[in-house]
Formats: structure tokens, sequence, C-alpha cells
């Protein structure tokens, strides 16, 4: 009898010490997941709602999100060493062999990126030759290091699967089809997905060059630089938000009949927001442009406080040319107009939309410079220039 409920209580200890081992694998398996990729460090995403990565011992997987629409798709990424194999469960998921050393790059944000990453030497490729500032790039293509593919909806497949780049990277429309990409997938050339326009504030698609550090395995790198830039922005911000006065203004200027000015949700009004401004649509609800027509805006340029992003303009005398009826607008009168054309080169590259969209706290230092000289007297215009 003794034997027998010592053989009962010898199972007992034998099955709780089964499911103890078992619970211990399963939080073992947890917090491997959680392991940063071997000798790279990890990027955490704060501000970025457009993508997301995990970081696994030996690869990392990167998650594009379009958010269309009512739901939201994701593409996903596995990024893995070269002669490491692809894990399990991946099966509909691009692979692309890291660090990644040569790269097509369709956007002017996409070379800032790798610029940023310190490697503007892996572009081989551009959707256009003519819209470049970053010096390290201008002198690979002086050198005929990289080739103008054409621009998205025009490239020239041929020539990419001929050059077998480690990757393109693409500017992502949640509208677009994917599908128009299978040509270089069939081909095993990967296309990355890019949708940083998309985010609600500038931290958030500034810190998209978390992306390219996950691409390069330069993390420490870019997280380095990132949180300098990050701790700047945030003492500026905090500035802007404490101003006394908060200036109205009004952007841009109409384009074929349409006044395109930033959406309420949009990263641009969260400049405008964080410099200490009052702006009429600031609680309209879009991450893009609100389209709007002259009868609309003028209401409000009559009375603004100042008038900036003008586009390609470079006097008050070309905004006249434009439409005489601007003259009337009160900034027009008392010469507080502000352009984002103070870096354009020789091509006629714009350095704003470049190096200044990974720089926002030099973009949010400028805006705060015109706006309210007095909080930042020290500070020097660095994509901005008045008008005059």
């Amino acid at each position: 009898m003794k034997r027998k409920n010592l053989s009962s209580l010898t199972g007992i200890i034998s099955c709780f010490l089964f499911f103890t081992l078992l619970s211990a694998s399963c939080s073992e398996s947890a917090s491997v997941k959680k392991q940063h990729a071997a000798s790279t460090g990890h990027a955490e995403i704060k501000y970025a709602k457009g993508f997301a990565i995990d970081y696994y011992p030996a690869y990392k997987v990167v998650s594009i999100f379009s958010r269309a629409g009512a739901k939201t798709d994701t593409v996903q990424y596995v990024l893995l060493k070269k002669g490491v194999a692809a894990p399990a469960g991946y099966k509909k998921s691009q692979l692309i062999t890291i660090p990644v050393k040569s790269l097509v790059a369709m956007s002017s944000m996409h070379i800032a990126l790798a610029d940023f990453a310190g490697a503007a030497d892996i572009i081989v490729g551009l959707g256009s030759l003519n819209y470049v500032t970053c010096p390290a790039v201008r002198a690979n293509i002086k050198l005929g290091k990289v080739k103008e593919v054409g621009l998205d909806g025009g490239m020239n497949n041929e020539m990419l699967i001929a050059m077998k780049p480690g990757l393109v990277m693409v500017m992502g429309n949640p509208d677009a089809k994917y599908s128009k990409y299978q040509t270089l997938l069939g081909a095993g050339v990967p296309v990355m997905l890019n949708s940083e326009w998309l985010e609600t504030t500038p931290l958030g698609r500034a810190e998209w060059v978390k992306l390219m550090a996950a691409l390069v395995d330069r993390e420490p790198l870019v997280n380095g630089k990132f949180a300098a830039m990050e701790k700047e922005y945030n003492r500026l911000a905090q500035i802007g938000h404490k101003a006394l006065v908060k200036p109205s203004l009004i952007c841009g200027m109409p384009f074929k009949g349409v006044w395109y000015t930033p959406d309420g949700d949009s990263y641009m009004a969260t400049f405008l927001k964080d410099a200490g401004t009052t702006y009429k649509w600031i609680n309209e609800t879009g991450t893009g442009s609100l389209m709007l027509n002259f009868e609309t805006v003028a209401p409000e340029a009559l009375k603004a406080d100042f008038w900036i992003n003008v586009g390609e303009v470079n006097s008050k005398k070309d905004i006249k040319a434009a439409d005489p009826r601007y003259a009337d607008f009160k900034p027009f009168k008392e010469g507080r107009i502000y352009n984002f054309n103070k870096r354009v080169n020789d091509l006629g590259a714009n350095d704003y939309w470049e190096s200044g969209a990974v720089n926002p706290q030099l973009i949010l230092g400028d805006m705060i410079k015109i706006l309210h000289p007095q909080l930042l007297p020290g500070h020097q215009l660095v994509y901005y220039k008045q008008l005059n």
C-alpha cells in the first residue's frame, strides 16, 4: 500500500517536473525571440507607426504597414546574414541579405536615410540623377558608379535585374498595387516599400533611419545619432509650446488650381504645432494634404501673420506674377514670407527634402526662429530663407 502511494507520488512529482521544464522552455523561447540580432544591437521604435522590427538571434523581421482604408496590410521582410538559412514560417516574406551592400533608392528621403547611417556609398542606382544633394552620392554619380533607373512607374526592370542590387527601396503608396514589382521579385531582386510620408510626426518620419540601420547592420551608430537629434527636437518643441504668442500662418501656393495645405494629422501640421503657431486646419483629419481652392484659403491669407513653404518661387515678384491677388495678403505686405529653398544646389535639388527629412530639429529651429526670433536669438536659418 505504501509502495503504491510512493509510486503515485513519484508520478505526480515527475509530471510537475515535466510541466515546469516545459514552462521554462516556453519562457526561454519567448526570451530568445526578443534577443538582439548577433553583434548588431537593436533598434527601439518609439515614434514611427509605419514599420516594426523584430529581432531574433540569427535574423530580423521587418514589417511595413500600409494603413490604407479600413484595414492594415502588412508586407514582411526577413533580413539574414549571407549563408544563414531562412527561418520557417515566412514563406510569403521577401528575403534580404544583410548588410545590404548595394541599394537602388527611388526617393531623396532614401538617400538621406543611407547617408544618416553612414552608408551613402551603397547607393548604386537612383530614379533620377537630377535630385541629389549628398556629396558622397554626387561624387559617385560623376564616377559613373550610380545609374539612373527611371522613376517609379517607369522603372527600367531590365537594367535593375542586370544590376542585381541587394535592395530596391520604393515609395510606398497605399493605393498602388504591389504586384507591379513582380517582374523584379521574380528575378530575385528584393523590393521594399517605404511610406515615411504617412507618419504623423517629424520624429516618426525621421525614425525610418532605424529601418536603414537594420538593413546595413548599424543600429548602435544610428541609435546614438537619433537619440541626440530626438533630444534637441524635444527641447525646441518645449520652447515652441511655451511661446506666449501663437502667430497665424498659411502654407503653400495653388498648383493647377488646387491649394495643397497640410492635413491636421500630418507631420507638417505637427511641425506647426511644435513651432508655436495658429493654423486654421489643425483639427482636420488626415495625414497628407488638404486640397482647397483659392476662395477657401484667401480669407485666412488676408489676415495671416506669416506665409511659408511657397514652392518654387524665389521672390515676392515671382509670387505676384503668379497671381496679383497675392499682393493683398497681409504677410505679402509685411514681408513675412519664408520658403524652404535656401539649400537648392546647381542641379535644382532642394536639400530640405533630403537631409532635412532626417534633421527635423533643424527645420523646427528654423520655424521657431522665423515665428519667435526672440526665443532663439543665436539660431541661423538652415533650410529657410525670407523672400524679398
